[in-house]
């Protein structure tokens, strides 16, 4: 039985709605799609509400995290039902490492400038970072959706070290947004060195789903209908 559901994972500064162009793509494809919604409150919340919207699902599933949502991921992809990963603009630090250690030798982005306080232990993008730095390749109305439905992230979350590595074990792909400016591109090209499946460079800010939909969900499309269930 091949794939036929997709869990996908939003990242930091994002919510479930980041999804909302792939989703009708992936359902015209034959695939169930769900957007999880994270609380981006730390790793272990975010793998928790991960892990319940697999656990829901009858059969094999392929979960794709963007950015955040790649640690999230390479932490909640060891669950028994979670055949395959796909990384899009994400983070994919290794077994014992965390967010911050996994892009830490590397030049930062221009849009980690615009992270600034958000209460008491959180952080958020400003306005002009989301539209600058975060979707600068989309509509300016539309970033100001994402700048207004992004969820801000626990502090904590980034320095949360993964346990064990899901890409190490799992059939795993990356998207590599060549223009982004928030997740330095050379960390996500050698990133998606160390992976089994194919890599796709898109010419796109740090949000190509959002961008490149098209791309984005026929990448998905194709790794699912890879993986024997």
């Amino acid at each position: 039985m091949a794939i036929g559901t997709v869990v996908l994972v939003h990242g930091a500064f994002a919510d479930g709605s980041c999804w909302a162009k792939v989703i009708p793509l992936l359902t015209k494809r034959g695939l169930r799609a769900l957007a999880v919604q994270n609380p981006l409150s730390s790793l272990a919340d975010d793998v928790v509400a991960a892990h319940r919207v697999v656990d829901m699902q009858d059969g094999p599933v392929l979960m794709v995290g963007h950015s955040w949502g790649g640690a999230v991921i390479t932490e909640a992809g060891n669950h028994p039902k979670v055949k395959g990963l796909v990384y899009v603009a994400a983070g994919a630090p290794d077994s014992g490492q965390s967010f911050d250690a996994w892009w830490k030798p590397y030049k930062p982005a221009p849009g980690a400038a615009e992270i600034r306080p958000y209460g008491e232990g959180y952080v958020a993008l400003t306005q002009q970072g989301v539209r600058k730095h975060f979707v600068q390749d989309v509509p300016a109305d539309e970033a100001d959706i994402v700048y207004a439905t992004q969820g801000p992230l626990a502090v904590r979350c980034f320095g949360d070290t993964i346990s064990k590595a899901a890409w190490r074990s799992k059939p795993s792909w990356y998207i590599v947004a060549a223009q982004d400016e928030t997740i330095p591109p050379e960390v996500q090209r050698d990133s998606a060195s160390r992976m089994t499946g194919e890599t796709l460079v898109l010419q796109s800010s740090h949000v190509p789903m959002l961008s490149q939909p098209e791309a984005v969900a026929e990448f998905i499309a194709k790794a699912a209908a890879s993986i024997e269930g």
